[in-house]
């Protein structure tokens, strides 16, 4: 009985899988996103709701991640982002910070193995934010995370972890600062600059004109991707949450009801329908930007 059940319980998984085959072979006629970017929104409240313990919401939503990028790599979305942990969640309680910290690690470490979905797919895994703030374990797993799949060209995985974009945009400023003060004191060092600050007015003056749109882009946490064509919010919330704020002016915003871990095919399957529906005007309107 038990071995019926369980020849049945394979065909019905082939059978879902052969049906979503079919409808990801129909939607490729229309556009297909290249970054989608997800708000992983409804952990502690999904726990709450199922009366779980305490830290359970966020391991069944790591599940429901991994369906979510089997999705997307299937379809053929080549980058897609997760907003894993703010800087503002290190305000939580350190109990909490500290448990999310250790599962953060145990995911990684999962990563990095030989049958995982990272390598399955051939992604590349990038974590974007300031890494410093983490704790020595959790950064240095995610080093080694980032080193194992560098070669991996298929698709890439950015994980967004000590995170916000104002944080972002302040470190890429700075970095566009930096690097091109020491561009103009190597000049005038050499002879070569012809006295290249004094000339037009004062330093602040001239730092305003030398730094291009481009100097800053290049130094943003997520340069390595492009920017998102659907930003993917659960709990039926429209907030970005300071996520992806300056990438995020013409990609479209889907925000399904649902937690995060109960998040599915369904789900999925209509942001694409969404943005296919849109994406005329989305394209018109990036182009006119």
């Amino acid at each position: 009985m038990e071995r019926i059940r369980e020849r049945v319980i394979q065909i019905y998984g082939n059978l879902v899988s052969l049906l979503q085959k079919c409808i990801f072979c129909i939607l490729s006629v229309g556009p297909i996103p290249s970054h989608i970017a997800f708000i992983m929104d409804g952990n502690r409240r999904f726990t709450k709701k199922c009366k779980l313990m305490e830290g359970a919401g966020h391991k069944v939503g790591f599940s429901a991640l991994m369906s979510m990028l089997k999705y997307c790599y299937e379809f053929g979305v080549r980058y897609v982002t997760v907003y894993a942990f703010s800087i503002e969640n290190f305000k939580r309680s350190p109990e909490e910070v500290q448990s999310l910290m250790d599962l953060m690690l145990e995911k990684i470490e999962e990563i990095l193995k030989e049958q995982s979905i990272v390598n399955h797919y051939g992604v590349r895994v990038i974590f974007s934010g300031n890494l410093k703030l983490l704790s020595e374990p959790v950064r240095l797993a995610a080093e080694r995370a980032m080193l194992a799949t560098a070669k991996n060209s298929k698709a890439v995985l950015s994980i967004c972890v000590a995170y916000t974009s104002t944080n972002e945009i302040m470190h890429a400023v700075q970095e566009s600062c930096e690097e091109k003060w020491d561009e103009i004191t190597l000049l005038n060092s050499s002879g070569a600059g012809y006295g290249l600050i004094s000339l037009g007015g004062n330093e602040q003056d001239e730092m305003g004109h030398l730094i291009k749109l481009t100097d800053i882009e290049k130094h943003m946490y997520m340069a390595a991707s492009p920017d998102p064509d659907i930003i993917i919010r659960t709990s039926g919330e429209t907030r970005l949450s300071n996520f992806l704020l300056w990438q995020s002016a013409n990609c479209y915003l889907y925000s399904p009801s649902v937690l995060w871990p109960e998040i599915g095919f369904c789900q999925f399957l209509w942001a694409i329908l969404n943005f296919q529906r849109i994406h005329f005007y989305l394209d018109k309107q990036r182009k006119q930007s």
